[in-house]
């Protein structure tokens, strides 16, 4: 027998090598756990969850559905070399996560006028957080912007979570209690832009067809 052919017989003898698995999908992860914080937050907007009675309310699924574990899908998506999806779930637990923190040091005390050490005023903590809303409204806009080559659907999640903010900034820097259930409604609305995404991504992962995303507002 010749060297070819017993190096054939051997290929032929061998088994076939395993598929190696596809790449996990940090979408998975992070929208899911983006949901609750996002639909407790639109509760609070429209007045469900009275935050004057449970200043603490929204904490665990802020602080720990979504800035937790939206943390761990964007060290996830780094894992795999997907950036853009780390810096939007970067950003969106960057949010959450310093939104947590600041509800638990309001109701708690924790910030005091540094000048007096006295309690903070209304005014003082309006001043707070029109600043903190200005901050992420701006870098939301950004983000908008920085993925327009992304499918349709991403924008117009990503344009809704911008209306939001701008709404809640106007309400607390205006004083106009009547934004916040237009705020509430548009919250919901980015929130069912999101789980479709999320419906899409579990189809895809779980073997079905790609569902409808729309064309980018920028291509390539």
């Amino acid at each position: 027998m010749s060297v070819e052919s017993e190096t054939a017989a051997a290929t032929a003898a061998a088994p076939p090598a395993a598929a190696a698995p596809p790449p996990a999908n940090p979408a998975l992860l992070g929208l899911i756990c983006f949901l609750p914080a996002g639909i407790t937050l639109g509760l609070w907007f429209v007045g469900y969850l009275d935050t004057t009675a449970l200043p603490g309310g929204m904490i665990p699924a802020l602080t720990f559905s979504a800035g937790l574990f939206m943390m761990i899908a964007t060290i996830s998506a780094l894992r795999v070399g997907d950036s853009v999806s780390a810096a939007i779930f970067g950003v969106f637990s960057a949010f959450w996560t310093s939104f947590g923190v600041l509800l638990m040091a309001l109701n708690n005390g924790w910030i005091i006028d540094a000048g007096t050490g006295e309690a903070l005023s209304t005014a003082q903590i309006g001043s707070i957080q029109s600043t903190y809303l200005l901050s992420f409204t701006l870098v939301f806009i950004l983000l908008t912007l920085a993925t327009l080559r992304l499918p349709l659907m991403f924008t117009v999640g990503f344009v809704l979570v911008d209306v939001t903010f701008v709404l809640a900034y106007l309400g607390v820097t205006a004083g106009n209690a009547g934004l916040f259930p237009i705020a509430g409604i548009t919250t919901f609305a980015f929130c069912a832009v999101f789980a479709y995404i999320l419906f899409d991504a579990f189809g895809q992962t779980l073997g079905g067809r790609a569902m409808a995303m729309g064309n980018p507002l920028v291509r390539s």
